[in-house]
């Protein structure tokens, strides 16, 4: 897949241009296609694949939230890392993100687990891996996705400076590695998941996210989500 076939938003494809023209890149989208011909389900749908990237320009972005992996079930990946579309029901580890949230900021915990309103705020939600296959969590871990977005990631800590990465889990905290912490900010937590048992809460990340913010003169982020 060539540079200028690429459906992502003008500001990502410029600064992955030569991203795309790898031969891991055009290797990936190899694999991707020949899965789907081969009658393997994938999640996101593919024009959901960037969503993170299209609807959080690049001059945008203020906070990044790292996950790991799509969710693997029919209807529930929107190419967001943690969020859900409205009416699927909202994941134990999001269910630990609202609880955290309720403790720290002004927050009622909504009947839905889309996280859109974030996005639109400049909070960039990055999973590792772009794509999974249906009920096989991590089945495209080693397809080339960890190179694209570990790619995403050194870009953005080069390109851009005060930037907040929120790191929750050994997983995202390994991509530390790629950022400037002299030019950006980095929090770390245990992961949301309730295989943490309880280790996530307490972190008062969103408030702290916020208490930067305005220390950079930036517009905080309003947590609340819309029902």
């Amino acid at each position: 897949m060539k540079a200028d076939k690429v459906q992502i938003e003008r500001s990502w494809k410029e600064l992955l241009k030569d991203e795309f023209e790898t031969e891991y890149f055009q290797e990936l989208s190899t694999t991707l296609k020949q899965k789907k011909k081969n009658g393997i389900t994938i999640y996101p749908p593919g024009p959901l694949i960037f969503n993170a990237f299209n609807l959080t320009p690049v001059d945008q972005v203020k906070v990044v939230i790292i996950g790991q992996d799509p969710y693997h079930g029919p209807g529930e990946a929107m190419g967001l890392s943690f969020s859900v579309p409205r009416g699927v029901r909202i994941p134990p580890s999001l269910r630990n993100i609202y609880k955290e949230l309720s403790d720290d900021v002004d927050f009622e915990i909504p009947n839905h687990g889309d996280l859109s309103s974030w996005v639109t705020q400049g909070v960039f939600l990055l999973n590792a891996m772009l794509t999974v296959e249906h009920k096989n969590a991590g089945s495209h871990k080693n397809i080339g996705w960890q190179k694209f977005t570990d790619a995403v990631i050194s870009r953005l800590s080069d390109e851009k400076s005060g930037l907040i990465f929120l790191l929750w889990g050994r997983f995202a905290q390994s991509k530390q590695v790629l950022i400037d912490t002299n030019k950006h900010h980095v929090l770390t937590a245990a992961h949301p998941s309730p295989l943490a048992r309880g280790a996530y809460f307490g972190s008062r990340h969103f408030s702290k996210t916020n208490t930067l913010l305005n220390e950079m003169n930036k517009p905080t982020i309003n947590w609340k989500l819309p029902d």
